[in-house]
């Protein structure tokens, strides 16, 4: 077998990346040795690899539906958003630049169709199947010519497409339709069909819409996923906390203790990898909500500033709400703050920065003895460690280097009274830190909160992607699916006027 298959969607947000994960996790289980692609990502919520490149973490995500290990092939380009107008570009794991939307698209974006297709075709050669994972809308007509993420990763790889619907929204019929009809004919002809995700209900109430989709387009609904809560992990970008709504609903088990610990996350500009957080709220008891107001922090046991694309820019916004002041007055009253890569910068003493804000020096909120000097070569590793008498495994995606003057060592950062700072993004998915951590943060309030024994946060992560691969096994046609992996596209589907524009 030599398969793959695009996902693509009416929208954004329609499901591709939970779709993408479940059909892997349903093909591993069926001994098939897949890997996950998606040629071009944008997203600040990303992943290092084992050899130490930056990939989106929903491609990390899908590579553990996979059971394989992460590699830059299966994202090669990454752009990281740094404002309204321009992106850090990301190229096979490496930043390559800072880019305009219009110079992107204006002929650069082109130019990488030969570097993403010679990357799929590496894992086609490698693997039995490969499941490509589209952005936004195929439809795109203003982008069409210099795609290499949809139609165009299609059309050079002659991938059959699946969309996928959010039935949820409303207008899931007339947005396939719509769809299709503004695709060209040689885009068309590797439509497949349609895949309808979110439905609430009787199936049978939407069956007449289907027949009728089919006898207008020509095509077939591959199935019809079921609407089910908390399946939205490691979210490209947004401020879900994906694997918290998934636990939060999932375990009915009380605190272990007597008492909740809440935690507030600041909800910076620019916030990047904001899934640090879900680790935290995976933990019975804890429980985890985004803030941008002072008065939120009152009764937070706990607050996080987390990273962000825009230190400096962050700093200034926390100024601005009032929330600086309020951090400064926590650290002085001995309650506890964690700030997770830009946000420990936020906390040191200085930045200088005549890299991404090209601010030059700024005041920190001088919380902690660290100063911070931006270098033009991005840091990225896989650090393991030991904090709190416990082993733990993170991972480092950051410009800024911090010299550290003093205080209590705290993994590569520092810790002074109940104030802690650190680089490492995904310390807290360590299971017994995360516990020790929570403890500390116990004793340091004063609430009878204990960290359940026994919770492991992989393991709840393997059993959400067991989840969407349940989902594809038993609401889609997986028989038709396999012939659209295997075969490719059915021949002779209609073409759907009017199509794309000249």
């Amino acid at each position: 077998m030599n398969g793959g298959l695009l996902v693509a969607g009416t929208t954004s947000d329609a499901g591709k990346s939970v779709v993408t994960a479940g059909i892997c996790r349903w093909l591993v289980r069926q001994g098939v040795k897949v890997a996950p692609f998606k040629a071009q990502n944008m997203s600040l919520n990303s992943f290092v690899t084992r050899e130490g490149a930056e990939i989106g973490r929903a491609q990390a995500m899908q590579a553990q539906a996979c059971r394989v290990e992460p590699t830059a092939l299966m994202n090669p380009v990454l752009l990281k958003p740094g404002g309204e107008q321009s992106s850090q570009v990301v190229l096979l794991g490496k930043p390559v630049g800072e880019m305009s939307a219009r110079g992107y698209h204006g002929g650069r974006q082109q130019r990488l169709l030969g570097t993403v297709l010679d990357c799929l075709a590496e894992l086609r050669g490698t693997y039995d199947a490969v499941i490509c994972e589209g952005a936004g809308s195929p439809a795109e007509i203003n982008l069409r010519r210099t795609d290499i993420v949809n139609m165009g990763i299609a059309r050079g790889a002659r991938l059959p497409v699946l969309v996928v619907g959010d039935i949820d929204r409303g207008g899931v019929f007339a947005s396939f339709y719509g769809t299709l009809a503004l695709l060209s004919a040689e885009d068309q002809e590797l439509v497949a069909g349609f895949l309808v995700n979110k439905f609430r209900g009787d199936v049978s109430l939407l069956e007449p819409g289907l027949d009728m989709l089919r006898g207008l387009t020509g095509r077939d609904t591959y199935g019809v996923l079921p609407f089910q809560h908390g399946l939205g992990i490691d979210e490209e970008d947004g401020l879900r906390v994906s694997l918290r709504g998934t636990v939060r609903e999932s375990t009915v088990a009380p605190p272990v203790g007597e008492d909740v610990l809440r935690v507030a996350v600041c909800a910076v500009p620019l916030m990047s990898n904001f899934t640090d957080v879900d680790a935290l709220a995976a933990e019975p008891g804890v429980i985890v909500r985004f803030v941008d107001r002072p008065e939120e922090l009152a009764d937070a046991d706990l607050v996080v500033v987390p990273g962000t694309r825009g230190t400096v820019r962050a700093l200034a916004w926390l100024r601005e709400r009032g929330l600086a002041e309020a951090l400064v007055r926590r650290a002085a009253e001995g309650r506890p703050v964690l700030g997770i890569c830009g946000g420990f910068q936020v906390l040191g003493e200085r930045i200088e920065d005549e890299v991404e804000s090209r601010a030059g020096t700024v005041e920190g909120l001088g919380l902690l003895p660290v100063r911070v000097r931006f270098a033009r070569e991005k840091t990225l590793t896989r650090p393991i460690g030991e904090a709190l008498g416990e082993r733990v495994e993170g991972y480092e995606i950051h410009h800024g280097v911090a010299q550290v003057l003093g205080g209590e060592a705290f993994l590569d950062g520092c810790r002074v009274g109940q104030v802690w700072g650190t680089h490492w993004h995904g310390s807290l998915e360590s299971d017994g830190f995360r516990r020790a951590f929570l403890r500390e943060v116990a004793a340091a309030t004063g609430r009878r909160f204990a960290p359940a024994p026994d919770t492991s946060f992989a393991a709840l992560r393997e059993e959400q992607l067991d989840r969407l691969g349940d989902l594809i096994e038993q609401h889609a046609d997986t028989d038709a699916l396999w012939r659209l992996i295997e075969s490719g596209a059915p021949r002779g589907l209609p073409f759907i006027p009017p199509g794309a524009p000249a």
